[in-house]
């Protein structure tokens, strides 16, 4: 199964809507044939692996991440082709969340006389899947914010400067992040201050940058922006609000550039349809790298599933020097949000701490102006 993890592993970033999968046909203590879902609408795990092992599949194990299949979609159902192949006993890790699949898929195998376990590295295939499992049971992608700040929290001096907070090696860290996922997510405070280009700047063959999506209520982003004129292929999606499409804008006329407006509440970007209408467009994970005003709405808003906070042995000081959640913020520390602690592990000088916040609040709104 460890085995089979790891070849799932090695799509990250290549499979919305679809979940990461990876197979494992094993015939008397040997690995026979194995394989990993590439991408949607290509052929699943299991294919691959049965494939691979042929003949040698019949009366063999098959170790496989995630229930198979037992329905027609872009591809035929899996649970066929293993009981076609004569495979003998199906472990699996988890049950598909998905309703057209959970529990469906083993009954299948189970009518065919095929041994079914589930539950074998489950913890370790869930979080493999944690964004998938989220987009099934909340309809709306999972959302990891990333930020990098100093050792006495600040995310820049208080002149703005933030070049750079974390060292080189955390740096390309960030790039690798980005080629795993479906969407990066700033404010216009970010686009306006840091000019970023948001692109994935790495040396591998299957490099892709993710869709660049920008929360920007009144259309303030610069046509001369560089995440406009990176050369990536790339979309960027600008979020606005639904009053602000109305106006004339050359921001509409760009080749690559398309305008989503989300209706207002309060006068504000609702973020939880946002969210909604993104997950309508098969995004399964985005990686938030707002300033803190976007930090703030996104955890007031309960919408951020996981924080990765890189941490810099720099100090910089400044009563104003920004830190990585703005807002009013909590007056009293027995009502702040709580997080638990997953990982931490150094990178370079800078030490990464992965957490999950335990629970949100909030109405799904946010100002950014």
């Amino acid at each position: 199964m460890d085995r089979a993890l790891e070849l799932a592993a090695t799509a990250r970033g290549r499979t919305s809507p679809n979940p990461l999968v990876g197979a494992v046909v094993v015939q008397g203590g040997k690995v026979v044939g194995e394989g990993f879902h590439p991408q949607a609408g290509q052929a699943h795990a299991e294919v691959f692996a049965l494939e691979r092992a042929g003949d040698r599949a019949r009366g063999a194990d098959l170790y496989v991440t995630l229930e198979p299949c037992c329905h027609h979609g872009l591809t035929p159902p899996c649970a066929e082709r293993i009981v076609a192949a004569g495979i003998k006993r199906v472990i699996a890790a988890m049950t598909d969340p998905n309703p057209l699949v959970s529990g469906q898929g083993f009954a299948r195998l189970r009518e065919a006389n095929i041994e079914v376990i589930v539950g074998v590295r489950e913890q370790e295939a869930r979080y493999l899947n944690e964004a998938f499992i989220t987009y099934i049971t909340k309809r709306r992608p999972f959302v990891t914010a990333k930020w990098a700040m100093t050792l006495d929290g600040k995310i820049a001096c208080a002149s703005g400067d933030s070049r750079w907070v974390s060292g080189a090696r955390a740096r390309r860290w960030v790039h690798e992040l980005r080629d795993q996922v479906d969407a990066i997510m700033v404010g216009i405070g970010t686009v306006l201050a840091d000019d970023p280009f948001l692109t994935t700047r790495l040396t591998k063959p299957d490099e892709k940058d993710p869709i660049r999506i920008i929360l920007d209520s009144h259309l303030r982003t610069p046509p001369t922006a560089k995440l406009l004129h990176s050369g990536s292929k790339a979309p960027t999606w600008i979020a606005c609000l639904e009053s602000a499409v109305g106006r004339s804008s050359p921001l509409q006329q760009m080749p690559g550039v398309e305008l989503l407006p989300v209706p207002a509440k309060d006068g504000r970007i609702d973020l939880q349809v946002l969210l909604t209408r993104l997950a309508e467009r098969k995004l399964t994970h985005i990686l938030l790298e707002g300033g803190s005003t976007v930090n703030y709405a996104a955890l007031q808003a309960g919408l951020i599933d996981k924080i990765y906070c890189l941490i810099a042995p720099k100090l910089v000081g400044g009563a104003s020097a920004p830190t990585p959640v703005g807002g009013r913020g909590r007056s009293l520390m027995n009502t702040a949000w709580l997080a638990r602690i997953h990982g931490t592990r150094f990178i370079g000088e800078d030490l990464l701490i992965e957490a999950y916040p335990k629970s949100g609040e909030g109405e799904g709104t946010c100002s950014l102006d």
